[in-house]
């Protein structure tokens, strides 16, 4: 091969890495700038539906007369109208909940000091519609105005999907959050979403684990269910909650040659600590109490550093009595014994226990 062959090789060879190279920068310039426009397209669509549900009640409210003219049929004759005019997305469904959407969230793109009848800024309003349209239709199911709240923040802080919304929505984070909390921290919830500020914030009663597919009844062993949880290991962080990074299944510690199991082993980002979960698939005994205790303890003194905070025990029981755990575990402990329940919870179930938290906050003041 000569010189000068070989030096056009290396030439040509070269040429195809910096053309490589400006093929993905353009690929990925395409793929961001896609991704924007598709972003751009939703907000666009998640605005007008707002304001075509501003037009609609202030259509309806502004004069009694049309009220006669038109009745119930007014969103079917304007659905009839816009569909003949080419408009896509409205369906006297999509009306409705436009005008649901406006009624719901009023104050969106308003001040207090606006009086005028001109509908607001579509760039104001962008500014705090900060979900798809498919969310928001979604939200708008939730009846309770701090549950909604809630769900709405989460929903933008976690980059939620649709699918995940529903799920959280079905399970009834926002209640099982609420069990757990003071009544001003439950107004917190709805107005900053869930602040992991101390250890019990991490903590749900009960979990739901539905995703797991098990049977509903203990009929399984705890190896099953850890295994379970270790196949759908992503959907059970999601609903441990924020900051959580899986570490250990099964983690070993050895103490005076005796050899131990921790079930789980997580890290909790956001509270810098260690969070361990022990799964019993039965009821919990003052045995599990204290073993957990153990296990607490030897992760404070040899596994986390002085930098972190004091680590978290879990215990994830089927079954639990609350005055055997009060009575066993010591004041201010950082364990918890926290009930999971392999189906989702009926409203009403949820409804019945707010009511019942409620009596206790208003019977403690």
């Amino acid at each position: 091969m000569t010189k000068k062959f070989k030096a056009q090789t290396v030439s040509i060879a070269s040429g195809d890495v910096e053309l490589s190279v400006l093929v993905q920068a353009l690929s990925v310039t395409h793929l961001q700038l896609q991704a924007q426009a598709a972003r751009s397209v939703d907000t666009a669509l998640v605005v007008r539906n707002w304001l075509f549900g501003w037009h609609i009640v202030e259509f309806e409210q502004g004069a009694a007369s049309r009220v006669q003219v038109y009745g119930k049929q007014l969103l079917v004759r304007l659905s009839d109208e816009l569909v003949r005019r080419g408009l896509k997305g409205v369906s006297v469904t999509n009306l409705k909940q436009c005008r649901s959407f406006y009624q719901t969230y009023p104050e969106i793109g308003q001040t207090p000091s606006d009086q005028s009848a001109m509908p607001p800024n579509t760039q104001k309003l962008a500014e705090h519609l900060c979900l798809g349209w498919s969310h928001y239709v979604v939200l708008l199911s939730v009846s309770n105005a701090q549950a909604r709240s809630f769900y709405e923040i989460e929903a933008q802080q976690g980059s939620w999907g649709v699918r995940e919304l529903k799920r959280q929505i079905d399970s009834g984070l926002f209640e099982r959050l609420a069990l757990s909390r003071s009544k001003d921290e439950v107004r917190a919830l709805a107005q900053v979403g869930q602040v992991l500020a101390k250890p019990a914030d991490v903590i749900k009663n009960p979990y739901v684990l539905e995703f797991l597919d098990l049977p509903e009844h203990p009929a399984y062993s705890e190896h099953q269910l850890e295994m379970a949880i270790i196949d759908k290991l992503e959907h059970f962080l999601l609903e441990l909650g924020k900051g959580f990074l899986f570490e250990a299944r099964q983690k070993r510690f050895t103490f005076d040659d005796n050899h131990f199991y921790v079930d789980l082993v997580f890290y909790n980002r956001l509270l810098r600590c260690y969070v361990v979960i022990d799964l019993k698939i039965g009821s919990l005994t003052h045995q599990d109490l204290g073993q957990m205790q153990m296990y607490v303890n030897y992760f404070d003194r040899y596994v986390k550093t002085a930098e972190e905070a004091p680590t978290v025990g879990i215990l994830l029981c089927y079954d639990k009595n609350d005055a055997l755990v009060e009575l066993t575990l010591p004041e201010n402990s950082n364990i918890y014994a926290a009930q999971y329940q392999l189906y989702l919870p009926s409203k009403e179930e949820l409804r019945q226990k707010i009511q019942e938290a409620e009596a206790a906050w208003e019977a403690a003041q």
